[in-house]
């Protein structure tokens, strides 16, 4: 029954899949779905072109349209990485590397070389040597989500 509904989709059906992927690509986040749109619309332009070409079966074109799908997610994805800009904020979303160097104040003692900081409005869990509540503390460093300090001179 599948072997028969393929052997009647004809061209058209790989533009449409190829304009709904485009679609996807538009509501999908990042550049994923459009390379395989391209591979579907360039399959579908062949099949088109081609005709009823008696060799172009449908297991053919499903094994262009995965050949096609890996060299435009090969090619594009070359192409989107060569036009990386550098970025003016290189922190934006790095909250704890922004914070490398600031002084803030212990909200509990660190024991052990555990602790917390209150830095704005939050509690950051901070390692560290032992210092009393209250102590101000220069952020040195950040591992895994935890502040490094040390006590501020």
């Amino acid at each position: 029954m599948l072997e028969r509904l393929f052997s009647e989709l004809g061209p058209w059906n790989w533009i449409v899949l190829g304009l709904i992927l485009m679609i996807f690509e538009v509501a999908a986040p990042g550049i994923f779905f459009l390379w395989f749109g391209i591979a579907a619309l360039i399959v579908g332009g062949i099949a088109i072109l081609l005709g009823d070409a008696s060799w172009m079966h449908w297991q053919i074109q499903v094994i262009l349209f995965l050949i096609l799908s890996v060299i435009a997610v090969f090619i594009g994805r070359r192409l989107i990485g060569a036009t990386d800009v550098e970025s003016d904020e290189p922190l934006l979303n790095r909250r704890g590397e922004q914070l490398i160097g600031q002084v803030v104040t212990l909200e509990e003692a660190t024991i052990n070389g555990r602790g917390r900081a209150r830095v704005g409005d939050s509690l950051w869990r901070v390692t560290g040597p032992d210092l009393a509540a209250g102590t101000r503390v220069r952020i040195t460093g950040i591992d895994r989500g935890t502040l490094v300090v040390e006590a501020a001179a």
